[in-house]
């Protein structure tokens, strides 16, 4: 099967025309957003998430908007949570999580959504580290009558750091057994997000019982955030393959910049 992979944090699209932009060009045939936010039956525009004395501006129907510039894709939301943004004074309902974009040649014929860490907060974005979910999907290509199953995850974040702790470990171990639940273990994996870990974690090593490895430290690649990232610490995001995926390309995004965090773009066939 040839594809067209990219995973991304989309930052709420803070960058919101260049991101646009960048997915209408380079029209993705599988596409794993993170941090997306859906405010249904509400119009498309500008919001402000508030979390103590952090304001950030956040796109309130990024998701909606994702949909309308790949009409040729089908769309799954899947939330981690619900909560308030802000329009001035005015409070708009929203869900945070996750997104995947299918194009439509391509039969989705299994699928699984999970909790990795925590449960659905239903009232609030909820308590630090708040709840992270995973999407895996098994697809059909036609033209070669091929299967594959690609996995993503956004790992939760600790205020404490990226290193390992208990909860890191079972949110892997929980992507495991998420995954299994629709790979076969006989076809191609791909498996990528931000998972808001350091490249030396035990998360890979769990990830490996599944013979995946990761192209972004394999490539000896030292960053995938972005030139609007301040901090140090640049890893976040990450892409494993099993070795029966034959990779005719891998490219950590450096232009245009559509986030903090650098698309990570992988064709396959």
């Amino acid at each position: 099967m040839t594809l067209r992979i990219i995973s991304l944090n989309a930052w709420g699209g803070r960058l919101h025309e260049a991101l646009i932009e960048y997915m209408t060009a380079v029209d993705p045939d599988v596409l794993c957003l993170q941090e997306v936010l859906r405010a249904p039956g509400t119009r498309s525009g500008w919001s402000v998430y508030r979390d103590g004395d952090v304001e950030l501006p956040q796109r309130f129907n990024l998701f909606t908007e994702i949909s309308t510039a790949l009409p040729g894709h089908d769309g799954f939301f899947c939330p981690t949570s619900r909560g308030e943004l802000f329009d001035g004074d005015t409070a708009i309902v929203a869900e945070f999580g996750l997104a995947t974009f299918v194009r439509k040649t391509h039969s989705v014929i299994a699928q699984g959504l999970g909790f990795v860490h925590g449960r659905f907060s239903a009232d609030g974005w909820g308590e630090h580290p708040r709840p992270r979910n995973a999407h895996c999907v098994r697809l059909f290509g036609h033209e070669h009558a091929s299967t594959v199953t690609i996995a993503h995850m956004h790992g939760l974040r600790d205020p404490a750091g990226k290193r390992d702790t208990a909860a890191r470990d079972e949110q892997a171990a929980a992507l495991v057994r998420l995954i299994e639940g629709v790979w076969p273990g006989d076809e191609g994996l791909v498996v990528c997000g931000d998972f808001n870990v350091l490249p030396d974690s035990a998360t890979f090593a769990i990830l490996a019982r599944l013979g995946l490895s990761d192209l972004v430290t394999g490539s000896g690649l030292v960053d995938t955030r972005t030139s609007y990232y301040l901090k140090q610490g640049r890893f976040a995001d990450y892409m494993l393959v099993t070795p029966g995926m034959k990779v005719a390309k891998f490219e950590v995004v450096e232009a245009p910049e559509v986030s903090d965090h650098r698309a990570l773009l992988l064709d396959i066939g």
